[in-house]
């Protein structure tokens, strides 16, 4: 099953391909109900890179009953470049799995986001998001899912323009 978003970004190409490397940026599209906690000691990296395995719990923040719990998340990312009929896009590719929660029952996790300079805008983004789910429980979670990628959607759009603001990292940082 496939929960797609094609989305028009107000941040240049390279800026939304940084967030999409970013822990923190990631971070901020599901806040601020739902929170992404690292299970490594260490913590998150500062950038995702590719290759990486990044597993985090996913928990909603109440008032009532504190923190309930969703369940944890195994990132694993890769990058991949492709040309189209405008030009580069780049693809971001979370292949993990649900570990433990709901999400679970799934046994197909696939979530590739691509970005390129909007056709005929190049200070613009255009964002697809693409999440292929498979499993027992797939057609049950598929609207919940696709209600939190709508949502997801609209984070993007009014995060997005912030993303121009974040550094580009540079050798002479580490």
């Amino acid at each position: 099953m496939r929960i797609l978003l094609k989305l028009r970004l107000d941040c240049d190409a390279d800026a939304a391909w940084r967030a999409l490397h970013s822990p923190r940026a990631v971070g901020e599209l599901y806040g601020p109900f739902v929170t992404l906690t690292p299970m490594a000691a260490e913590g998150l990296p500062t950038r995702f890179e590719p290759g990486m395995d990044a597993p985090v719990r996913m928990g909603v923040e109440t008032r009532v009953a504190g923190t309930i719990h969703l369940g944890a998340q195994l990132i694993h990312v890769s990058d991949r470049y492709a040309e189209d009929r405008h030009g580069p896009v780049r693809i971001f590719r979370d292949s993990g799995i649900p570990l433990t929660g709901p999400l679970a029952s799934l046994d197909v996790w696939d979530h590739q986001m691509a970005v390129s300079p909007l056709p005929g805008d190049p200070s613009r983004t255009l964002w697809r998001d693409r999440l292929v789910i498979g499993g027992p429980t797939a057609a049950a979670l598929w609207p919940a899912l696709w209600a939190t990628w709508q949502w997801r959607g609209a984070r993007l759009r009014r995060l997005a323009p912030t993303w121009a603001h974040e550094p580009e990292s540079s050798d002479a940082d580490d």
